[in-house]
């Protein structure tokens, strides 16, 4: 079946929008009113749904008009129904008389009926900005569009300021093949708003290959160049329901804001990347599923609760502390001198470099406060802890050679603190804090409840650790932690995560290296 074009025919200049055709007054606003007319997806995927979530991601305020009424899910759609289109009428009529729209996106629109409502509201209120994604054609490759309603599409397509179809419809529209090549829509995207005096957005998405170029074009002259592209790679992800939906919406409330076509599709592509990227976070659905249109709102942990994701994170490692024959014998009072002397002589070679993260915590440190800590933090290390070491470990021999866990945990913390993030460098350091201070008060307690034997060969240690000073500076690094995962990106908190956890694995060795060594 040859393809037929639904190119508009000549429109009276009174109706052709443009160039300059008499419109509202176009006023920028941080928060401007824009108004969705298409169909609702219940899944939230798709339709107003996506609409209003654009609209709201993009800075808007949004408000929707309903077409049609769809039963469907990611997997498809299983049901449309088109209420009476005098009540959509009522519905528009409705919000333009009370509230001035900035900018209309318009959708689904199902039948000839609908868009001759469509077209009359458009031709009487006359919006500032009026983005057109003509929905024609679905995934599956099927035509949405009865002969009678891509007829009454074609003068609709005037009213609009940008058209956003994909290649199939763009196809449609021209009355051409759909493209294969870049260069080929491009070519279509030129005859199309030569045709209707819009400005098309071309998109790349149903391109072959890896790229994914969008391009505004406009053959009359309004952009800076009759086609302004913007590249980018395609996102590998089976989650994209809705993303024509959600461009469209987007792009109506960047220009609303903006007054520019090529700086909102600059700020609108970015944040639609981030949205594919983020889009299997969602876990919608079993087929193909929506975008995450909220990806760049970055959730704040509430106090304490970031301190709650470290404590989780380093409960294996502490239950495997405990299991260790080191830390049981240790307790008991059993434990070899030996293995003792060489777990202190590393401890030594280690509390040496930690001191010196801990003093480049404090130059990193965002507050006095903190400063004033983890510098206090530094000179006990070498004061109050090394001289417990150096006492116990002057009366005996020892083999004072770095050994390797002791090497790679100071590594790791030396990286942490080279980084130059305060915020990972706290959360490195943290386990020899939290860790070590449960530890300590366990074994103390064990040790007092078995009467606190004098002759117990390591009580000093059990002491030392068991400290009320150390359990309250102990307290005092969870909560600069904590301040610093609610202050900082998501990206950050995954980086202090991983910091944290990897230091809270080499506590675990380095409490089980003396069985090692010997």
């Amino acid at each position: 079946m040859a393809s037929t074009s639904v190119l508009p025919p000549a429109t009276p200049a009174a109706v052709r929008p443009a160039p300059g055709r008499s419109v509202s007054a176009h006023v920028l606003r941080d928060v401007p009113r824009v108004l969705s007319i298409a169909g609702s997806d219940p899944s939230g995927g798709a339709g107003v749904q996506a609409d209003l979530k654009s609209i709201a991601a993009l800075g808007g305020y949004g408000m929707a008009a309903i077409t049609a009424l769809t039963v469907q899910n990611t997997q498809g759609v299983r049901a449309v129904h088109v209420p009476p289109a005098s009540f959509l009428g009522q519905q528009l009529d409705a919000i333009s008389d009370d509230i001035t729209i900035d900018a209309v996106k318009i959708g689904m629109l199902g039948d000839a009926a609908v868009i001759a409502v469509v077209r009359d509201w458009l031709e009487k209120v006359r919006p500032a900005v009026v983005v057109l994604d003509p929905v024609m054609v679905a995934t599956s490759g099927d035509r949405l569009l009865q002969a009678p309603a891509e007829a009454a599409l074609r003068a609709l397509l005037p009213l609009a300021d940008l058209i956003t179809p994909n290649l199939a419809e763009l196809a449609i529209l021209v009355g051409e093949p759909q493209a294969r090549e870049w260069t080929d829509a491009l070519a279509q995207g030129r005859r199309l708003s030569a045709a209707t005096g819009a400005t098309v957005l071309v998109k790349g998405g149903h391109l072959d290959g890896g790229a994914c170029p969008d391009a505004l074009v406009n053959a009359g002259g309004l952009l800076a160049r009759e086609v302004v592209e913007v590249t980018g790679d395609r996102i590998p992800t089976r989650n994209s329901h809705g993303t024509g939906c959600s461009l469209s919406s987007a792009m109506a409330t960047a220009q609303a804001r903006l007054g520019d076509w090529e700086a909102s599709l600059r700020q609108v592509k970015p944040w639609l990347v981030g949205a594919l990227l983020a889009s299997d976070q969602l876990e919608v659905g079993g087929g193909n599923g929506p975008i995450h249109h909220f990806h760049h709102m970055q959730h704040v942990p509430a106090s304490g609760e970031f301190a709650q994701v470290l404590r989780r994170e380093s409960a294996p490692d502490l239950e495997a502390i405990f299991g260790l024959d080191f830390i049981r014998e240790l307790a008991s009072g059993t434990l070899a001198e030996g293995k003792f002397a060489y777990y202190l002589s590393q401890d030594a070679i280690y509390l040496n470099g930690y001191s010196r993260v801990l003093a480049r915590a404090s130059a990193l440190a965002p507050t006095e406060a903190a400063q004033l800590f983890w510098a206090k933090s530094a000179q006990q290390c070498l004061e109050v802890e090394s001289e417990l070491h150096r006492t116990w470990l002057s009366t005996r021999t020892v083999d004072s050679v770095l050994g390797p866990v002791t090497k790679s945990y100071v590594d790791h913390l030396l990286a942490a603190s080279a980084s130059g993030s305060y915020a990972v460098l706290v959360a490195a350091v943290l386990p020899c804090f939290w860790l070590y201070a449960d530890v300590g008060q366990t074994l103390h307690a064990e040790f007092l409840a078995a009467g606190a034997p004098a002759a117990h060969p390591y009580a000093d240690w059990l002491r030392a650790y068991a400290d009320e000073d150390f359990a309250q500076a102990t307290r005092d690094a969870i909560a600069m932690a904590d301040d610093a995962g609610r202050n900082a990106s998501a990206a950050v908190r995954a980086a202090m995560l991983v910091a944290f956890r990897q230091s809270c694995r080499f506590e675990v060795e380095f409490f089980d290296a003396p069985r090692i060594h010997a």
